[in-house]
């Protein structure tokens, strides 16, 4: 008895002293939090390298993992190649995914840069005069309202005065550097931005390339990593909680797979679609509009609005009724992907009502931005699910029901029977 007490006062002293760590050190990293963001984006750019390979070998992973079997599966009929079938099908993927993986950036590099670059120009040229039917445009649909045409012209002159003043300094000079830098072969402007300096060009050259030959590793040896990783959480946690841990590490595997793959490959149809919808309608800035609207479509709920705000305001210093029939385009291109198109290909991979995915992307969006956003709805998804049982189980364990339905209209719960009690109708 003496002995279990002992134990348990033990217990007990280490959860209080645990208990108390933690909060000293939580309230050490508030106080200390731009330290700690700086020493963040410290171990950050240290580490890029690993992370841009991790990126693209998870991308990249389904790609060769059926390469891979499926050349297996050829050479093992072979008796000659049999033996030495598994090393050859891990070479012959990891080449398809790099050919994939260069196809791809050198497509994106041949078929948008120069195009994109053509269209900007063009922007850039056109502008006073596209600023100057805008305010012709204003005028004639105002002229009745001298009140509000003189509102709307002070609000348009300082708008298009910031435009120029910004198209002037900014995005020209900048442009010329993406012209220099395109023709003289140094692509990567196209990664690190149009702002960045040669030298930080080079090292994003630098950690892309070694971010390649971390993903060729991460390929090759991911079977022997997930095996690592087992056996240390095996080691270390007791065996229910264990499985527990790689049961929730498969599900955030498949939400965040799921989610993310699906999602760019949704995205990467939209942007199709609204390119050739885009050229058919004779709308200007078809590709630029197009990238915008494809590449924003890859944050849930809110990109194809982001995609739609710039896309429509170059269209409008061009026609303000085509602007109107764009915005009414990218309505139903929503529509269409976000009933259609999306559920077919992603499915209810996160199982989040729409609630909850718009909780999900406003948090996250706003603590860690852009990506933020496109990790948002997953990320919560898994912390939901894990809250969900950890609530169910609590649940369980005091002998009452763990559906939600049980608890619609509920009153009170006896405590001797555990019988759910609903509220009359005139109490609800």
């Amino acid at each position: 008895m003496k002995n279990i007490r002992f134990r348990t006062y033990i217990y007990w002293g280490i959860t209080a002293i645990a208990v108390i760590g933690l909060s000293v050190a939580f309230v050490f990293l508030m106080i200390h939090i731009d330290k700690v963001k700086a020493y963040a984006g410290i171990m950050v750019d240290i580490l890029k390298p690993i992370i841009y390979g991790a990126i693209l070998a998870y991308l990249l992973n389904p790609i060769y993992n059926k390469t891979n079997n499926a050349v297996e599966q050829i050479l093992k009929k072979n008796k000659i190649l049999q033996k030495k079938a598994s090393s050859l099908s891990k070479m012959a993927a990891t080449v398809v995914s790099l050919v994939v993986l260069f196809s791809v950036i050198t497509g994106l590099m041949w078929l948008l840069i120069p195009q994109l670059v053509t269209s900007i120009r063009g922007i850039i040229d056109t502008l006073p005069a596209g600023l100057a039917n805008l305010e012709s445009w204003i005028m004639g649909l105002l002229e009745g309202d001298p009140a509000n045409a003189q509102m709307a012209m002070e609000a348009y002159s300082y708008i298009s005065y910031y435009l120029e003043d910004w198209v002037n300094t900014s995005l020209t000079p900048n442009m010329d550097k993406i012209i220099k830098s395109v023709s003289s072969g140094l692509w990567t402007v196209f990664v690190s931005g149009v702002s960045s300096s040669v030298w930080s060009m080079i090292i994003t050259l630098k950690n892309f390339l070694i971010g390649i030959i971390v993903m060729v590793y991460l390929l090759n040896i991911k079977e022997m990593f997930a095996a690592q990783s087992k056996k240390i959480v095996y080691g270390v946690f007791p065996l229910k909680l264990a499985n527990k841990l790689i049961t929730e590490v498969r599900f955030i595997h498949k939400v965040f797979g799921g989610f993310i793959i699906g999602k760019l490959l949704d995205s990467l149809i939209i942007g199709i679609l609204c390119f050739l919808c885009l050229n058919l309608m004779n709308m200007p800035y078809a590709l630029l509009v197009s990238v915008i609207v494809g590449v924003t479509n890859v944050i849930p709920f809110f990109g194809p609005f982001i995609g739609a705000i710039p896309s429509a305001f170059l269209i409008l210093l061009v026609s303000p009724m085509e602007c109107l029939y764009f915005i009414i385009f990218v309505f139903l291109l929503q529509q269409f992907d976000g009933n259609i198109l999306g559920p077919k290909i992603l499915g209810d991979s996160t199982g989040l009502q729409s609630f909850w995915v718009l909780f999900s992307i406003l948090v996250f969006g706003g603590m860690f931005g852009f990506v933020g956003m496109i990790i948002g709805v997953p990320t919560f998804a898994v912390i939901y699910r894990l809250t969900k049982e950890g609530i169910e189980a609590s649940l369980k364990k005091k002998s009452l029901s763990g559906h939600t339905e049980d608890y619609d209209g509920l009153d009170y719960i006896d405590e001797e029977e555990k019988n759910f009690v609903k509220a009359t109708k005139e109490l609800k």
